[in-house]
């Protein structure tokens, strides 16, 4: 051994590969590869988030919890709540490695029995779903589906006859065998990671699971004037308040209200776009974050403004504008729709809590 068998120990950082992000949180990890990072506990939270993606495409989805999982997990109804209108199954595997044919015997033999049995109809297609993936050896049975037939047939008595029950020994003869013989091999298949992840992408828990930012909000669309009802509890109250700015007896008040005083007709526009806008703002924490996450927010900003809209004001009008301007103060930095939150949907928020009877825009309620 010589120098010759040496070499300095030289970094070669690419050009405009690191960034700010980088400095705080390191280099990202892709996402199919965080998942393959996740023990048993994260792998369950994320199927089942997953799954919810899964409502998109069926009549309803819903995971097999009873005694004994007959070969279901998460069950897919195509045209009703009845596995004899259609379904599909998704027998999602926790291992750390990539899932062999030893792994899914005993989960094919389930199938083949309790179809047998006439538990469920036969599925329309059957997925494996693994953090670690498909093995090659397995993936190359699936697409081949007279070889996995047979290679089940090879394997039943190791893999099946004291696996798919505990209450007796299922041998492959007679009608079961006839069964066996007859089924569709075809259904069998996998779902791939890429695959989960984009479809992952489409529910509310996403962001939060595997970070990146919100997506862009949608600029909120403000019903025309002509729609304003007088359903809306805010509505009441703020023209109960306009009432008493102008001195105006009538009782209750109505819109009519409005085309009284051109100062109150401008402010009401203005607190019915900023209702608008916390509309929007829910609206759109529904499809982006997960559920729970808008009403968080809402409790901060009512813990932001109570005080001061319950302390004494010398009219209406003067609790409601202390309270906007202290609505547009509350920090928001703790919640995951901080990025997008505006001060108009915070002071929203404050006629979302009118209409919830948690705040009041005159002395007392109606």
């Amino acid at each position: 051994m010589n120098q010759d068998d040496f070499k300095e120990i030289s970094p070669n950082p690419q050009k405009g590969l690191y960034s700010p992000e980088h400095v705080i949180s390191g280099i990202p990890i892709p996402k199919a590869k965080r998942v393959q990072l996740f023990g048993a506990d994260e792998w369950e939270e994320f199927t089942e988030e997953w799954a919810s993606s899964l409502e998109n495409f069926y009549h309803c989805v819903k995971r097999f919890a009873g005694a004994g999982d007959k070969g279901l997990d998460v069950v897919g109804f195509i045209a009703s709540s009845q596995f004899s209108d259609g379904w599909d199954n998704y027998q999602c595997k926790f291992y750390d490695k990539p899932l062999a044919p030893s792994d899914v015997w005993v989960e094919l033999g389930k199938i083949i029995y309790f179809t047998h049995c006439g538990e469920y109809t036969s599925p329309r297609k059957y997925y494996f779903v693994a953090p670690k993936q498909i093995g090659t050896k397995l993936g190359k049975l699936l697409a081949n589906a007279p070889k996995l037939k047979e290679e089940l047939k090879y394997n039943w008595e190791k893999h099946c006859e004291d696996g798919i029950t505990s209450t007796a020994k299922i041998k492959l003869e007679g009608e079961l065998l006839t069964h066996l013989e007859r089924f569709d091999f075809t259904i069998f298949d996998s779902v791939s990671l890429v695959r989960m992840i984009e479809q992952h992408a489409s529910t509310p828990f996403h962001s939060v699971r595997f970070g990146g930012g919100l997506a862009t909000r949608p600029e909120p669309e403000i019903p025309p004037e002509d729609t304003v009802s007088m359903d809306h509890r805010y509505v009441r109250q703020l023209l109960r308040v306009y009432a008493q700015s102008i001195g105006d007896n009538l009782k209750p008040p109505d819109l009519s209200l409005l085309e009284k005083d051109d100062g109150i007709r401008n402010n009401f526009r203005r607190q019915r776009e900023r209702f608008y806008h916390a509309e929007s703002l829910r609206n759109f924490s529904r499809d982006t974050v997960p559920p729970g996450v808008f009403e968080a927010l809402l409790d901060d900003v009512f813990d932001g403004v109570v005080d001061i809209c319950e302390s004494k004001h010398d009219c209406g009008m003067d609790r409601l504008n202390a309270t906007m301007s202290q609505a547009a103060n509350v920090a928001v930095d703790a919640s995951p729709l901080a990025s997008v939150t505006r001060t108009r949907d915070k002071q929203g928020m404050c006629h979302q809590l009118v209409n919830d009877s948690r705040l009041n825009w005159g002395e007392h309620d109606e």
